[in-house]
Protein backbone atom coordinates (compact mmCIF):
# COMPACT_ATOMS: atom_id res chain seq x y z
CA UNK A 1 0.00 0.00 0.00
CA UNK A 2 1.22 3.44 -0.99
CA UNK A 3 0.00 4.39 2.40
CA UNK A 4 -0.41 8.62 1.64
CA UNK A 5 -3.37 10.64 2.90
CA UNK A 6 -4.76 13.32 1.94
CA UNK A 7 -3.54 16.39 4.70
CA UNK A 8 -4.98 19.82 4.72
CA UNK A 9 -2.51 22.04 2.51
CA UNK A 10 -2.22 25.37 2.73
CA UNK A 11 -1.57 28.01 0.04
CA UNK A 12 -1.44 31.46 0.05
CA UNK A 13 -5.32 32.02 -0.48
CA UNK A 14 -6.32 28.33 -0.53
CA UNK A 15 -7.17 25.98 2.11
CA UNK A 16 -6.93 22.70 0.25
CA UNK A 17 -8.91 20.65 2.68
CA UNK A 18 -9.59 16.67 2.33
CA UNK A 19 -12.91 15.96 0.32
CA UNK A 20 -15.68 14.39 2.78
CA UNK A 21 -19.12 13.40 2.01
CA UNK A 22 -20.80 16.48 3.58
CA UNK A 23 -18.93 18.89 0.62
CA UNK A 24 -21.23 17.14 -2.03
CA UNK A 25 -23.91 19.95 -1.81
CA UNK A 26 -21.92 22.83 -2.45
CA UNK A 27 -19.31 21.22 -4.81
CA UNK A 28 -22.70 20.42 -6.41
CA UNK A 29 -23.36 23.92 -6.73
CA UNK A 30 -19.42 24.63 -7.53
CA UNK A 31 -19.41 22.30 -10.64
CA UNK A 32 -22.97 22.88 -12.11
CA UNK A 33 -21.85 24.81 -15.23
CA UNK A 34 -22.22 22.40 -18.05
CA UNK A 35 -18.64 24.06 -19.85
CA UNK A 36 -17.00 22.31 -17.13
CA UNK A 37 -17.25 19.26 -19.30
CA UNK A 38 -16.54 20.79 -22.60
CA UNK A 39 -13.21 18.90 -22.77
CA UNK A 40 -13.95 15.67 -20.30
CA UNK A 41 -17.46 15.07 -21.30
CA UNK A 42 -20.62 14.04 -19.35
CA UNK A 43 -23.05 16.43 -17.35
CA UNK A 44 -22.68 18.39 -14.04
CA UNK A 45 -23.48 15.91 -10.98
CA UNK A 46 -26.29 16.11 -8.93
CA UNK A 47 -25.50 16.85 -5.19
CA UNK A 48 -26.76 13.03 -4.13
CA UNK A 49 -24.36 11.90 -7.53
CA UNK A 50 -21.69 13.47 -5.96
CA UNK A 51 -22.80 12.14 -2.47
CA UNK A 52 -22.27 8.85 -3.96
CA UNK A 53 -18.94 9.32 -5.48
CA UNK A 54 -17.60 11.00 -2.84
CA UNK A 55 -18.04 7.64 -0.55
CA UNK A 56 -16.67 5.81 -3.13
CA UNK A 57 -13.37 8.04 -3.40
CA UNK A 58 -13.54 7.82 0.41
CA UNK A 59 -13.98 3.82 0.07
CA UNK A 60 -10.67 3.97 -1.64
CA UNK A 61 -9.25 2.27 -4.43
CA UNK A 62 -9.78 -2.15 -4.91
CA UNK A 63 -5.82 -2.34 -5.04
CA UNK A 64 -4.08 -1.72 -1.75
CA UNK A 65 -1.34 -0.52 -3.56
CA UNK A 66 -2.60 2.66 -4.44
CA UNK A 67 -4.28 5.80 -2.79
CA UNK A 68 -6.87 8.02 -3.76
CA UNK A 69 -6.03 11.74 -2.64
CA UNK A 70 -8.78 14.48 -2.88
CA UNK A 71 -9.45 17.44 -1.54
CA UNK A 72 -11.89 20.58 -1.84
CA UNK A 73 -10.40 23.72 -2.61
CA UNK A 74 -11.17 26.70 -0.25
CA UNK A 75 -10.86 29.86 -0.45
CA UNK A 76 -8.78 31.21 2.44
CA UNK A 77 -11.19 34.70 4.14
CA UNK A 78 -8.71 36.69 5.69
CA UNK A 79 -6.86 35.71 8.83
CA UNK A 80 -9.52 36.30 11.16
CA UNK A 81 -11.14 33.51 9.63
CA UNK A 82 -8.73 31.09 7.47
CA UNK A 83 -10.00 28.32 5.96
CA UNK A 84 -13.76 29.73 5.97
CA UNK A 85 -14.38 30.78 2.48
CA UNK A 86 -16.54 29.18 -0.20
CA UNK A 87 -15.56 26.27 -1.92
CA UNK A 88 -13.81 26.87 -5.41
CA UNK A 89 -13.29 23.26 -7.17
CA UNK A 90 -11.33 19.68 -6.49
CA UNK A 91 -7.33 18.75 -6.81
CA UNK A 92 -7.29 15.01 -6.61
CA UNK A 93 -4.06 12.85 -6.88
CA UNK A 94 -4.33 8.56 -7.63
CA UNK A 95 -0.77 7.67 -6.03
CA UNK A 96 1.09 4.16 -6.68
CA UNK A 97 4.43 2.75 -6.46
CA UNK A 98 6.79 3.67 -9.49
CA UNK A 99 7.01 -0.53 -9.99
CA UNK A 100 3.57 -2.05 -9.75
CA UNK A 101 4.08 -4.53 -6.83
CA UNK A 102 7.13 -2.70 -4.97
CA UNK A 103 6.90 -0.77 -2.07
CA UNK A 104 9.32 0.22 0.91
CA UNK A 105 12.71 1.52 1.33
CA UNK A 106 14.17 2.36 -1.94
CA UNK A 107 11.26 2.49 -3.82
CA UNK A 108 9.14 5.79 -4.97
CA UNK A 109 5.89 6.53 -5.61
CA UNK A 110 4.36 8.21 -8.91
CA UNK A 111 0.86 10.55 -8.97
CA UNK A 112 -1.98 11.00 -11.36
CA UNK A 113 -3.14 14.49 -10.29
CA UNK A 114 -6.25 16.25 -11.72
CA UNK A 115 -8.35 19.58 -10.97
CA UNK A 116 -11.41 21.29 -11.82
CA UNK A 117 -12.73 24.57 -10.44
CA UNK A 118 -16.29 26.04 -10.93
CA UNK A 119 -16.81 28.57 -13.73
CA UNK A 120 -17.20 31.26 -11.36
CA UNK A 121 -14.16 31.10 -9.67
CA UNK A 122 -12.04 30.89 -13.11
CA UNK A 123 -9.67 33.31 -14.44
CA UNK A 124 -8.10 34.00 -10.86
CA UNK A 125 -5.18 31.97 -10.66
CA UNK A 126 -6.92 29.23 -8.41
CA UNK A 127 -6.61 26.12 -9.75
CA UNK A 128 -2.75 27.10 -10.61
CA UNK A 129 -2.11 27.73 -7.14
CA UNK A 130 -4.03 24.58 -6.28
CA UNK A 131 -2.49 22.83 -8.78
CA UNK A 132 1.45 24.02 -7.03
CA UNK A 133 0.35 23.24 -3.47
CA UNK A 134 -0.83 19.31 -4.48
CA UNK A 135 2.70 19.41 -6.28
CA UNK A 136 4.57 20.56 -3.84
CA UNK A 137 2.74 18.32 -1.13
CA UNK A 138 3.26 15.66 -3.18
CA UNK A 139 7.00 15.97 -3.69
CA UNK A 140 7.50 15.90 0.34
CA UNK A 141 6.01 12.23 0.18
CA UNK A 142 8.23 9.68 -1.93
CA UNK A 143 6.55 10.88 -4.61
CA UNK A 144 9.01 10.97 -8.04
CA UNK A 145 7.30 11.90 -11.08
CA UNK A 146 3.56 13.29 -11.50
CA UNK A 147 1.37 13.29 -14.36
CA UNK A 148 -1.41 14.61 -15.82
CA UNK A 149 -3.72 14.80 -19.02
CA UNK A 150 -4.68 17.67 -20.44
CA UNK A 151 -6.96 18.13 -23.87
CA UNK A 152 -4.78 20.02 -26.47
CA UNK A 153 -7.88 22.44 -27.04
CA UNK A 154 -8.06 23.37 -23.22
CA UNK A 155 -5.32 26.07 -23.31
CA UNK A 156 -5.93 27.03 -19.57
CA UNK A 157 -5.86 23.75 -18.13
CA UNK A 158 -2.52 23.46 -20.05
CA UNK A 159 -1.53 26.49 -18.28
CA UNK A 160 -1.98 24.95 -14.86
CA UNK A 161 -0.11 21.93 -15.24
CA UNK A 162 2.98 24.51 -16.79
CA UNK A 163 2.44 26.60 -13.96
CA UNK A 164 2.52 23.62 -11.97
CA UNK A 165 5.81 22.29 -13.08
CA UNK A 166 4.48 19.42 -15.39
CA UNK A 167 5.73 19.67 -19.05
CA UNK A 168 3.85 18.11 -21.94
CA UNK A 169 5.36 14.80 -23.72
CA UNK A 170 4.55 12.78 -27.13
CA UNK A 171 2.35 10.70 -25.07
CA UNK A 172 -1.64 10.93 -25.67
CA UNK A 173 -4.08 9.09 -23.31
CA UNK A 174 -8.00 8.93 -24.34
CA UNK A 175 -7.65 12.51 -26.91
CA UNK A 176 -5.06 13.94 -24.47
CA UNK A 177 -1.87 14.82 -23.79
CA UNK A 178 0.27 13.64 -20.71
CA UNK A 179 1.97 16.21 -19.13
CA UNK A 180 5.03 15.26 -16.34
CA UNK A 181 7.22 16.46 -14.22
CA UNK A 182 9.70 13.99 -13.11
CA UNK A 183 12.05 13.69 -10.09
CA UNK A 184 15.59 13.72 -9.37
CA UNK A 185 16.49 10.03 -10.55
Amino acid sequence: MSGVEAEVIRTERLVLVPQRVEHAREMADVLSDPALHTFIGGAPATADELRSRYARMAAGPADPAESWCNWVIRLREGEENPGQGPLTGTVQATISPAVPGESGPGSWLVAEIAWVVGSAFQGRGIASEAARGLVGWLVRHPVRDIAAHVHPGHAASGAVARAAGLEPTDEWHDGEVRWVRRGAR
